[in-house]
């Protein structure tokens, strides 16, 4: 089984959108497809710019008025930032495992100069424990399905050792509904991945919710979203 340290992201579950890939391992070679990178070291994908603000719509009604936010697999940066400004009553803890994504993260938020946003930490999800201490909630955005199912566990365990009772962990991606794509695209999306790596691909929402109520979670919330995704909101009991 790989390494969630073998990191892979892709911005959309629509071909048409665009995909990045950012692999690292070990200074692995990285391979990009559609991600843009400017000359200051910022990664730009259009999706997160298109998704970012149906997301922040669900955060800022779930999310606590005051705390620390931790995002797992911040990637690029866009999401954070937007999150903070619109947010800044919350302390923003952006990670992420790749260093130039990392990197991209740090030059947004020295170029927005908003206080709200901390240095991006190198957070590997598998392994544990998880360089923080605790956490006012969490928030993951289109990362297990390009994972193996072993990395949504140790999401969730990592989760479970930060968050207070009654606290939320945001999930956003496409799901499958009780053993169903919701769309075409999605189960070309899903063939796609897992012809890529066979432990990757979108996973069953039931099946993420049985994992996550194992772990001490309750599904409180499942939000339709545009392109076929779904943003569900746990809480920790």
């Amino acid at each position: 089984m790989r390494s969630a340290s073998l990191y892979v992201k892709l911005t959309e579950n629509i071909p048409s959108m665009g995909l990045l890939f950012l692999v690292s391992l070990h200074g692995a070679r990285m391979l990009r497809q559609r991600g843009e990178k400017q000359a200051d070291g910022r990664w730009f994908i259009p999706a997160a710019e298109r998704n970012k603000g149906p997301i922040l719509d669900i955060l800022a009604r779930v999310l606590p008025r005051q705390g620390v936010v931790l995002e797992v697999a911040s990637g690029t940066g866009q999401h954070v930032l937007h999150f903070a400004k619109a947010l800044p009553g919350l302390a923003w803890q952006p990670s992420d495992p790749d260093p130039e994504l990392r990197e991209s993260i740090t030059v947004r938020a020295k170029e927005q100069q908003l206080a709200n946003v901390n240095r991006p930490i190198d957070l590997d999800v598998t392994r544990l424990p998880w360089p923080l201490q605790t956490a006012d909630a969490v928030v993951c955005i289109n990362m297990i399905h390009v994972a193996p199912w072993s990395a949504t566990l140790a999401l969730l365990e990592g989760t479970k050792a930060l968050l207070p009772i009654q606290h939320v962990l945001f999930l956003y991606g496409p799901y499958r509904r009780f053993g169903q794509h919701t769309s075409k695209s999605n189960e070309q999306f899903d063939s796609d991945l897992r012809a890529h790596d066979p432990e990757w691909g979108l996973r069953d929402l039931e099946a993420v919710s049985e994992a996550a109520a194992s772990s001490g979670f309750v599904l409180a919330e499942v939000v339709e979203m545009p392109a076929n995704n779904f943003s569900l909101i746990f809480k920790r009991r």
